[in-house]
Protein backbone atom coordinates (compact mmCIF):
# COMPACT_ATOMS: atom_id res chain seq x y z
CA UNK A 1 0.00 0.00 0.00
CA UNK A 2 1.13 3.38 -0.78
CA UNK A 3 1.72 6.11 2.15
CA UNK A 4 2.04 8.65 -0.45
CA UNK A 5 -0.14 9.03 -3.97
CA UNK A 6 -0.24 12.31 -5.97
CA UNK A 7 -2.89 12.00 -8.80
CA UNK A 8 -3.06 14.20 -11.84
CA UNK A 9 -1.54 16.95 -10.24
CA UNK A 10 -1.63 20.03 -12.47
CA UNK A 11 -0.72 23.50 -11.34
CA UNK A 12 -0.14 26.59 -14.00
CA UNK A 13 1.72 30.08 -13.21
CA UNK A 14 0.47 32.55 -16.12
CA UNK A 15 -0.96 30.28 -18.57
CA UNK A 16 2.27 28.16 -18.60
CA UNK A 17 1.92 24.63 -16.84
CA UNK A 18 4.19 23.70 -14.32
CA UNK A 19 2.99 20.60 -13.73
CA UNK A 20 0.48 18.65 -16.21
CA UNK A 21 -0.82 15.66 -14.65
CA UNK A 22 1.80 14.35 -12.75
CA UNK A 23 0.69 11.25 -10.86
CA UNK A 24 3.46 9.11 -8.65
CA UNK A 25 2.97 6.99 -5.33
CA UNK A 26 5.91 6.10 -2.78
CA UNK A 27 5.56 3.08 -0.76
CA UNK A 28 6.21 3.24 3.45
CA UNK A 29 10.05 2.57 3.78
CA UNK A 30 10.94 3.15 0.04
CA UNK A 31 13.34 5.89 -1.36
CA UNK A 32 11.60 7.48 -4.60
CA UNK A 33 14.05 9.70 -6.81
CA UNK A 34 13.13 12.62 -8.77
CA UNK A 35 15.00 14.11 -11.33
CA UNK A 36 14.67 16.56 -14.64
CA UNK A 37 16.25 19.73 -15.85
CA UNK A 38 15.77 23.20 -14.16
CA UNK A 39 11.88 23.88 -14.40
CA UNK A 40 10.74 20.59 -14.74
CA UNK A 41 7.98 21.16 -11.89
CA UNK A 42 9.98 19.29 -9.02
CA UNK A 43 9.87 22.16 -6.31
CA UNK A 44 6.80 23.03 -7.38
CA UNK A 45 5.71 19.18 -7.18
CA UNK A 46 7.43 19.74 -3.61
CA UNK A 47 5.35 22.39 -2.70
CA UNK A 48 2.07 21.10 -3.54
CA UNK A 49 2.79 18.04 -1.44
CA UNK A 50 3.96 20.05 1.63
CA UNK A 51 0.65 22.09 1.17
CA UNK A 52 3.13 25.69 0.24
CA UNK A 53 1.26 25.84 -3.03
CA UNK A 54 -2.15 24.60 -4.35
CA UNK A 55 -2.57 22.69 -7.25
CA UNK A 56 -5.12 23.31 -9.81
CA UNK A 57 -6.16 19.77 -10.44
CA UNK A 58 -5.40 16.43 -8.45
CA UNK A 59 -5.09 14.96 -5.37
CA UNK A 60 -2.39 14.43 -2.75
CA UNK A 61 -2.95 11.50 -0.10
CA UNK A 62 -1.07 10.66 2.51
CA UNK A 63 -1.72 7.48 4.59
CA UNK A 64 -5.03 7.34 2.90
CA UNK A 65 -5.71 11.11 4.13
CA UNK A 66 -6.43 13.94 1.96
CA UNK A 67 -4.27 16.23 1.97
CA UNK A 68 -4.40 18.10 -0.82
CA UNK A 69 -5.40 21.34 0.70
CA UNK A 70 -4.27 20.87 4.08
CA UNK A 71 -2.09 23.88 5.72
CA UNK A 72 1.60 22.97 6.02
CA UNK A 73 1.91 22.14 9.71
CA UNK A 74 -1.28 20.02 9.45
CA UNK A 75 0.59 18.01 7.32
CA UNK A 76 4.15 18.03 8.98
CA UNK A 77 1.57 16.92 12.12
CA UNK A 78 0.59 14.18 10.12
CA UNK A 79 4.35 13.14 9.81
CA UNK A 80 5.41 14.33 6.31
CA UNK A 81 8.51 17.31 6.79
CA UNK A 82 11.06 18.65 3.85
CA UNK A 83 14.03 20.83 3.97
CA UNK A 84 14.80 23.24 1.05
CA UNK A 85 17.12 23.80 -1.94
CA UNK A 86 17.91 27.11 -0.08
CA UNK A 87 18.79 26.53 3.09
CA UNK A 88 16.02 28.34 5.76
CA UNK A 89 17.75 28.15 8.71
CA UNK A 90 17.26 31.14 11.44
CA UNK A 91 20.84 32.49 11.74
CA UNK A 92 19.75 34.94 14.66
CA UNK A 93 19.41 31.53 16.85
CA UNK A 94 21.92 28.58 17.67
CA UNK A 95 22.74 25.49 15.98
CA UNK A 96 20.40 23.72 19.08
CA UNK A 97 17.63 26.41 19.00
CA UNK A 98 16.78 25.94 14.94
CA UNK A 99 16.65 21.89 15.86
CA UNK A 100 14.12 22.72 18.58
CA UNK A 101 12.27 24.96 16.28
CA UNK A 102 12.08 21.80 14.46
CA UNK A 103 10.22 19.71 17.38
CA UNK A 104 7.93 23.11 17.54
CA UNK A 105 6.77 22.83 14.41
CA UNK A 106 5.38 19.08 14.35
CA UNK A 107 2.95 20.14 17.42
CA UNK A 108 -0.70 21.59 16.11
CA UNK A 109 -0.32 24.80 17.37
CA UNK A 110 3.58 24.99 17.59
CA UNK A 111 4.91 28.03 19.82
CA UNK A 112 1.64 29.65 20.39
CA UNK A 113 0.85 26.43 22.27
CA UNK A 114 4.04 26.49 24.44
CA UNK A 115 2.92 30.48 25.25
CA UNK A 116 -0.46 29.69 25.47
CA UNK A 117 0.10 26.22 28.44
CA UNK A 118 -2.31 24.31 26.58
CA UNK A 119 -1.95 21.11 28.18
CA UNK A 120 -2.64 18.93 25.40
CA UNK A 121 -0.65 21.21 22.58
CA UNK A 122 2.28 21.85 25.01
CA UNK A 123 5.44 19.64 24.61
CA UNK A 124 8.16 19.41 27.25
CA UNK A 125 11.25 22.24 26.74
CA UNK A 126 13.20 19.78 28.19
CA UNK A 127 11.85 16.95 26.15
CA UNK A 128 12.09 19.07 22.85
CA UNK A 129 16.19 19.81 24.09
CA UNK A 130 17.02 16.50 24.56
CA UNK A 131 15.93 15.45 21.53
CA UNK A 132 17.30 18.19 19.75
CA UNK A 133 20.87 17.56 20.93
CA UNK A 134 20.13 13.45 20.06
CA UNK A 135 19.46 14.68 16.41
CA UNK A 136 22.17 16.74 16.11
CA UNK A 137 24.46 14.21 17.17
CA UNK A 138 22.83 11.86 14.89
CA UNK A 139 24.06 13.96 12.34
CA UNK A 140 27.27 14.57 12.94
CA UNK A 141 27.14 17.84 15.22
CA UNK A 142 27.90 17.28 18.23
CA UNK A 143 29.43 20.26 20.11
CA UNK A 144 28.13 22.94 17.92
CA UNK A 145 24.96 23.13 19.94
CA UNK A 146 25.89 26.76 20.74
CA UNK A 147 27.15 27.46 16.97
CA UNK A 148 25.52 30.24 14.57
CA UNK A 149 24.57 28.84 11.33
CA UNK A 150 26.30 31.77 10.06
CA UNK A 151 29.51 30.17 12.18
CA UNK A 152 29.28 26.43 10.02
CA UNK A 153 30.57 25.65 6.82
CA UNK A 154 28.00 25.06 4.27
CA UNK A 155 28.08 21.27 4.93
CA UNK A 156 27.37 21.30 8.21
CA UNK A 157 24.39 23.93 7.85
CA UNK A 158 23.19 21.11 5.56
CA UNK A 159 23.43 18.15 8.55
CA UNK A 160 21.74 20.81 10.86
CA UNK A 161 18.87 21.57 8.25
CA UNK A 162 18.96 17.49 8.24
CA UNK A 163 18.72 17.55 12.34
CA UNK A 164 15.87 20.30 12.54
CA UNK A 165 13.50 18.13 10.19
CA UNK A 166 14.19 14.87 12.33
CA UNK A 167 13.13 17.00 15.53
CA UNK A 168 9.82 17.28 13.44
CA UNK A 169 9.84 13.02 13.89
CA UNK A 170 8.82 12.69 10.48
CA UNK A 171 7.25 9.54 9.04
CA UNK A 172 8.48 10.74 5.51
CA UNK A 173 10.77 13.34 4.53
CA UNK A 174 11.38 14.91 1.40
CA UNK A 175 14.38 16.49 0.62
CA UNK A 176 14.74 19.20 -2.12
CA UNK A 177 18.48 19.31 -3.16
CA UNK A 178 20.24 17.93 -0.40
CA UNK A 179 23.49 17.63 -2.63
CA UNK A 180 23.48 21.32 -4.19
CA UNK A 181 26.74 22.83 -4.56
CA UNK A 182 28.75 19.42 -3.41
CA UNK A 183 31.29 17.45 -5.43
CA UNK A 184 31.10 13.82 -5.88
CA UNK A 185 32.66 12.96 -2.35
CA UNK A 186 30.65 15.40 -0.40
CA UNK A 187 27.14 14.23 -1.80
CA UNK A 188 28.10 10.78 -1.63
CA UNK A 189 28.51 11.51 2.12
CA UNK A 190 25.79 13.47 2.58
CA UNK A 191 23.56 10.93 0.93
CA UNK A 192 25.30 8.42 3.01
CA UNK A 193 24.32 10.08 6.64
CA UNK A 194 20.81 10.06 5.50
CA UNK A 195 20.82 6.71 4.09
CA UNK A 196 21.73 5.87 7.84
CA UNK A 197 19.19 7.85 9.18
CA UNK A 198 16.53 6.59 7.03
CA UNK A 199 17.37 2.95 8.03
CA UNK A 200 17.84 3.94 11.99
CA UNK A 201 14.21 5.43 11.75
CA UNK A 202 12.33 3.35 9.25
CA UNK A 203 11.52 6.47 7.00
CA UNK A 204 10.43 7.00 3.71
CA UNK A 205 12.07 9.46 1.43
CA UNK A 206 11.60 11.65 -1.51
CA UNK A 207 14.68 13.11 -2.63
CA UNK A 208 15.19 15.90 -5.59
CA UNK A 209 18.72 15.47 -7.10
CA UNK A 210 20.59 16.96 -9.71
CA UNK A 211 23.97 13.96 -9.15
CA UNK A 212 22.15 11.22 -10.97
CA UNK A 213 25.32 8.73 -10.19
CA UNK A 214 24.83 9.17 -6.11
CA UNK A 215 21.49 9.41 -6.56
CA UNK A 216 21.13 5.64 -8.28
CA UNK A 217 23.21 3.92 -5.92
CA UNK A 218 20.54 5.52 -2.92
CA UNK A 219 17.22 5.27 -4.48
CA UNK A 220 15.54 2.24 -4.95
CA UNK A 221 13.23 3.85 -8.05
CA UNK A 222 13.43 7.11 -9.93
CA UNK A 223 10.73 9.40 -11.39
CA UNK A 224 12.02 11.88 -14.41
CA UNK A 225 9.88 14.82 -15.09
CA UNK A 226 10.38 16.99 -18.11
CA UNK A 227 8.47 20.43 -18.61
CA UNK A 228 5.74 19.65 -16.13
CA UNK A 229 5.36 16.01 -17.08
CA UNK A 230 6.13 12.87 -15.52
CA UNK A 231 8.90 11.57 -18.95
CA UNK A 232 10.13 7.92 -17.41
CA UNK A 233 9.62 6.04 -14.11
CA UNK A 234 11.41 2.79 -12.69
CA UNK A 235 14.71 1.58 -11.12
CA UNK A 236 17.90 3.63 -11.67
CA UNK A 237 19.96 1.40 -14.18
CA UNK A 238 16.62 1.52 -16.42
CA UNK A 239 15.84 4.92 -16.20
CA UNK A 240 19.77 6.32 -16.52
CA UNK A 241 19.28 4.09 -20.17
CA UNK A 242 16.31 5.42 -21.43
CA UNK A 243 16.78 7.35 -24.57
CA UNK A 244 14.49 9.46 -23.85
CA UNK A 245 15.65 11.05 -20.49
CA UNK A 246 19.58 10.91 -21.58
CA UNK A 247 17.83 13.65 -24.41
CA UNK A 248 16.11 15.33 -22.28
CA UNK A 249 18.02 15.47 -19.01
CA UNK A 250 21.36 13.38 -18.81
CA UNK A 251 22.25 14.68 -21.98
CA UNK A 252 21.65 18.53 -21.75
CA UNK A 253 23.81 18.02 -17.98
CA UNK A 254 26.46 16.58 -20.51
CA UNK A 255 26.62 19.69 -22.93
Amino acid sequence: MSLLECRDISRSFFGVKALDGVSLSVAEGETLGIIGPNGSGKTTLFNIISGLDRSHEGRVTLGGRDITTARPHRIVGHGLVRTFQNLRLFKGMTALENVVSGGHSRSYKGLAGQVLGLPAMRRSEDELEMRARACLAEVGLAGYEEASPAEMSYGQTKRLELARALNAEPKILLLDEPTAGMNDVQAAEILGLVARVRDRHGLTLIVIEHNVPVLSRFAGRIVVLDAGRKLVEGRPEEVTRDARVIEAYLGAGAE
